[in-house]
């Protein structure tokens, strides 16, 4: 495991692509939290969710970096690197309330 992120220069500022986990929402589920694509703004569920869409998004896409999204936690981690590090300097605003689904 890293000891540091190599990916921080391409933390972008994004817009939530949802409020909520896109994919769970358009199939009904549930999750327990929320993570947020720091590339490109998808919003997937965690890994303790059923589902784990934003590993399945990071997978899919290999963008490397979430941030901690709902709630709003003031972290990142770094997928490829397996670093955790601080974003509460640049936490994205949450388009509104979340819809509580556990």
């Amino acid at each position: 495991m890293a000891t540091r992120c190599n990916h921080l220069d391409g933390i972008q500022d994004v817009t939530p692509s949802a409020r909520g986990c896109e994919e769970c929402l358009q199939s009904g589920d549930v999750w327990l939290h929320l993570r947020l694509c720091r590339t490109c703004g998808h919003v997937g569920c965690c890994d303790d969710s059923p589902n784990r869409h934003a590993t399945k998004h990071f997978h899919r896409t290999r963008h490397p970096v979430i941030e901690g999204y709902d709630p709003p936690e003031g972290w990142g981690w770094c997928y490829v690197d397996e670093v955790m590090f601080d974003l509460r300097d640049r936490m994205t605003p949450q388009l509104g309330p979340i819809p509580r689904y556990y």
